[in-house]
């Protein structure tokens, strides 16, 4: 019979907590999603209240204060996309029917060259696209509420999680402290010099992250930037900011960036230039961030390698979905902080003692 030592044991334990979470996080994920963004929010604008606390402000005006900051970042973000929106629907307008006569007059013939049949009406086209996109308020007030009642319970889902969560984050960030010595006294006195210590690392490990991804995103702006301003496009700032800082949500910052792109270089170039530009630029720009920027800034400050990184975003997003991919490096970096502390005691004693 295998005899395990106290520390062994503990570690054990620590490590059926850890996979009953995952378990718990993986069957209330849906429910969970505004908690654990709260959760994220507050461990990173924490330290900005507690500048504000040490400045003798009271705590609940300043949680107030970090979070209509925090928003109002969020409205700068969204007013970027403003601009591109309001240049472009326009142009949009007139510009649909012509490309579609365009697909028309080219892709129909050498898609009927192999069996298919494809024509478009442009007529039609251009009737539909003069009826919704010249619909005035009332008209996609009613479109949007037509919606609603086809989706409403995504809808409902939507609405209560953007009201929940800056709720569940006044109060985290309201009780942050309490909530940390709650915590601590949970731990055994005996082990409280341990869990301190693996706390410590996982907290400034967490902090590196969090500054690596700001290193990420700020890279990425200027390149997006950059690389379609040589390009010609007159949307380039806007669209390469907005881009490069939406990012920090994976994959959906990313494609809305894209997509935003693809419709400027559609509108403002003729034939397939704009589309080329976009996909050479952002390709570079998907390798830069993902063999470049993130394992460098990212994975290396937390003590992950590329390969790793990759695996855990790939992981966490299968099992979790999207806030599985918002959550997986920090959990990877706790992760790995626990990883080299039973590396180090397996090292430092017997396995079978």
């Amino acid at each position: 019979m295998i005899k395990l030592s106290n520390y062994q044991r503990a570690a054990l334990a620590w490590g059926g907590v850890a996979l009953a979470g995952m378990l718990l996080l993986w069957l209330l994920s849906p429910v969970l999603a505004p908690f654990i963004a709260a959760l994220v929010l507050a461990y990173a604008l924490a330290p900005a209240v507690q500048a504000l606390v040490n400045r003798r402000l009271p705590r609940p005006l300043a949680v107030l204060l970090v979070e209509l900051l925090f928003a109002l970042a969020l409205l700068a973000m969204l007013l970027l996309v403003l601009p591109i929106l309001s240049r472009e629907l326009p142009a949009l307008r007139e510009q649909i029917p012509v490309l579609a006569k365009a697909a028309n007059d080219k892709a129909a013939p050498w898609l009927a060259q192999h069996g298919i049949d494809l024509r478009l009406d442009p007529d039609s086209i251009k009737a539909f696209v003069l009826k919704y996109m010249d619909a005035n308020l009332e008209e996609w007030l009613a479109t949007a509420l037509s919606s609603a009642r086809i989706g409403g319970s995504f809808l409902l889902t939507f609405v209560g999680n953007a009201v929940l969560l800056p709720v569940v984050l006044f109060y985290l960030l309201n009780d942050w402290p309490d909530l940390i010595a709650r915590a601590k006294r949970l731990v055994p006195p005996s082990a409280r010099e341990s869990v301190g210590g693996f706390l410590d690392d996982c907290d400034q490990t967490l902090g590196q992250y969090l500054r690596g991804q700001l290193l990420v995103m700020g890279a990425l702006a200027v390149f997006y930037s950059a690389g379609l301003a040589l390009a010609g496009f007159d949307l380039a700032l806007p669209i390469g900011v907005f881009t490069g800082l939406a990012v920090f949500i994976p994959y959906l910052g990313f494609g809305l960036g894209l997509l935003l792109a693809l419709l400027a270089g559609l509108l403002q170039f003729s034939g397939v230039y704009g589309v080329a530009a976009v996909a050479v630029v952002f390709g570079i720009g998907q390798l830069l961030e993902g063999f470049v920027l993130t394992p460098r800034f990212v994975g290396e400050r937390i003590g992950m390698s590329p390969l790793m990184v990759i695996f855990a975003l790939l992981a966490f997003g299968h099992l979790l979905g999207f806030v599985g991919v918002l959550i997986a490096l920090p959990l990877s970096a706790v992760a790995a902080v626990a990883a080299r502390r039973l590396h180090r005691a397996y090292l430092a004693s017997s396995l079978f003692s």
